[in-house]
Order: C-alpha cells, then sequence, then structure tokens
C-alpha cells in the first residue's frame, strides 16, 4: 500500500454532508494495529516526531472491552447559541441525527465536544442507530447521557464521562466530515483511530503504514526484552537497546 494512499473512505461527496461509500482498511493494516498497544503506538509515533496524538478525555466507559481500530468519521460542536442550540435543531439537515445517516460501517466517530462535561452529545437512541448502521465506536472528548441505555446498546464508546442534559444544554451542532480537535489532537476524516484500555490514538492516514509495521516491531522488542527482565537483567543497556543488546536480539530472533 503506497504511504500517499488515504486509509478509509474515498472522498469523492458533492458536499460535506452527503453520504460516503466506503473503502476497509486493509486487512493486513487492520491486523497489525489490532495487534499493538495505544502505548506502543504513541511511541512509534513520537519517533516520528508526532507528539499529539493521544486524545485527552476519552477512556472506554460503555462496552469497550476490546481494542477498536478504525477510520475516522469526524463530528464537531460548538459553545451554544440560543437561537440555534434548541430542540427543534435535531430536526434539522444539519443534526446529530443526520450525521449518522451518513456514516459508513466500520467508521469510528469521532466527536470535537470541547470536552464540555455538562451536555450528553448522543443517548441511547442515536448510539443504537449507530450500531444498527455497523459503526464502530464513538470516541469523544465529551460526556454521553441515557448511561445505561448506551451500555445496553453494545456500542463500544470511549467518553469522558455521563451527564442527565441534552446536548443543547450546552452546545451547538455545526457539522460532519471535517477537520476537529478532539481531546487536543487534530483529527481529519480518514484518519486511523486506534482505541484500547488506555484510550484513544491519532494515526495520520498517510502515516498508517509505516506505523503499523514499526509498531509491530516495537512489541515483538518488547517481549523479548520482557523476557530478559525476567532473567533478572538489568535495564541500562537493554531498555532502551544499546547496539551490543540489539545484535543479541537480532541474532536470537533472526531479524539479522
Amino acid at each position: 500500500m503506497a504511504a500517499s494512499r488515504r486509509i478509509g473512505y474515498v472522498s469523492t461527496r458533492p458536499s460535506p454532508h452527503a453520504p460516503e461509500g466506503p473503502m476497509p482498511l486493509d486487512k493486513t493494516l487492520l491486523d497489525a494495529l489490532q495487534a499493538v498497544t495505544t502505548a506502543t503506538l504513541t511511541t512509534v509515533l513520537l519517533k516520528k516526531g508526532i507528539r499529539r496524538c493521544w486524545m485527552r478525555g476519552p477512556m472506554p466507559r460503555f462496552a469497550a472491552g476490546q481494542r477498536i481500530v478504525g477510520p475516522a468519521f469526524t463530528l464537531r460542536f460548538v459553545p451554544a447559541r440560543e437561537d440555534l442550540a434548541t430542540p427543534e435543531s435535531w430536526s434539522s439537515p444539519t443534526s446529530t441525527r443526520a450525521a449518522i445517516e451518513a456514516m459508513p460501517e466500520g467508521c469510528i466517530a469521532v466527536v470535537d465536544a470541547m470536552g464540555v462535561q455538562d451536555a450528553g452529545i448522543f443517548g441511547d437512541i442515536l448510539c443504537a442507530r449507530m450500531k444498527k448502521r455497523g459503526v464502530a465506536a464513538l470516541i469523544t472528548d465529551g460526556v454521553v447521557r441515557d448511561g445505561e441505555g448506551v451500555e445496553g446498546t453494545g456500542l463500544p464508546v470511549w467518553c469522558s464521562g455521563v451527564a442527565a442534559p441534552a446536548s443543547v444544554s450546552g452546545l451547538t451542532f455545526v457539522g460532519w466530515g471535517e477537520p476537529v480537535g478532539c481531546g487536543g489532537v487534530a483529527v481529519y476524516p480518514d484518519d486511523i483511530v486506534v482505541a484500547d484500555g488506555d484510550g484513544a490514538v491519532l494515526i495520520p492516514a498517510a502515516l498508517a503504514e509505516e506505523v503499523a509495521l514499526a509498531a509491530v516491531e516495537q512489541e515483538r522488542l518488547e517481549l523479548w526484552i520482557m523476557r530478559e527482565v525476567d532473567k533478572g537483567l538489568p535495564l541500562p543497556g537493554l531498555y532502551p537497546p544499546n547496539a551490543e543488546t540489539r545484535a543479541r536480539y537480532e541474532a536470537e530472533t533472526g531479524k539479522a
């Protein structure tokens, strides 16, 4: 897969609010990313100069017992404005309801809720519809409502908590399919998101294959290092490995 290829969906929409056709992740890439932790990914991305990749706020909350990988489908809220943030806005063409109908199967909905803690951006009915459409997960720096009902939908959710008030109590929904900021991280449509027990990490789409390959090798190396630690070896020169340690690793694992 060429590094310049956009992983996820082909962006041929005439407008940002038109549904897209899904282009699934390459299975080899998907399998590789599902096999590595977000902690490993942040280390690999750091080595490539990407520091802002772990989203502050989203943590596993509902049906989030397994690692999830998928391309980002972005949604954005701004602060509530009284003439726009109304219950009537839920029927608007620019609404969370309309956005859900544009979500392709397998995507991860990444929602910029500005970290607002007292306005639930989605509840059980919206999450149930997302689950029905085959959305892989919901990730937001905000909160959801109807917690018990959301749990019952089975939709994996990474969020910063729960709150009873509706989204319009503190937020105005403004659109989807554009760059957003979630938990301090810039997320563009089709970027790759990996989420597990340590939170959610963003991989720029153009780096996805390179990062996946490096992450698999990093975990292989760290597994070998862990066995050396179990043998009683000291950390200096072992972690991170110096030239002698790396040569021994390569000889023992056939990497030379």
